[in-house]
């Protein structure tokens, strides 16, 4: 299982740290990402970050959002800074791997402006 946490209401301009803790070890992802799903429209991949630790980030995430994960303590991060009101959406977190697909419930983040 997969439990996002994190996110809340924040002024534009500024900075959220998602968590993504999982109940078991993370080694058994070989990604691991972040997606998002605003109101009315699809789900979007926001960042991901392989085992190996190489990152992919949307061009929306490029330069404001950092992924990261700690296999020690089976959890991946999102740090997110300079938000906009079009981050607005539901967050959730993934891992995939060998037979396994895992997602966890989302956690909402509102960006005022």
């Amino acid at each position: 299982q997969l439990q996002a946490s994190g996110g809340g209401l924040v002024q534009a301009g500024g900075s959220l740290r998602l968590s993504c803790a999982a109940s078991g070890s993370i080694l058994s992802f070989n990604v691991m990402g972040w997606y998002r799903q605003a109101p009315g429209k699809q789900r979007e991949l926001v960042a991901n970050i392989l085992s190996g630790g190489t990152t992919n980030y949307a061009d929306s995430a490029k330069g404001r959002f950092t992924i990261s994960r700690d296999n020690a303590k089976n959890t991946m991060y999102l740090q997110m800074s300079s938000l906009k009101p079009e981050d607005t959406a539901v967050y959730f977190c993934n891992g995939f791997g060998y037979l396994v697909d895992v997602w966890g419930k989302g956690t909402q983040v509102t960006v005022s402006s």
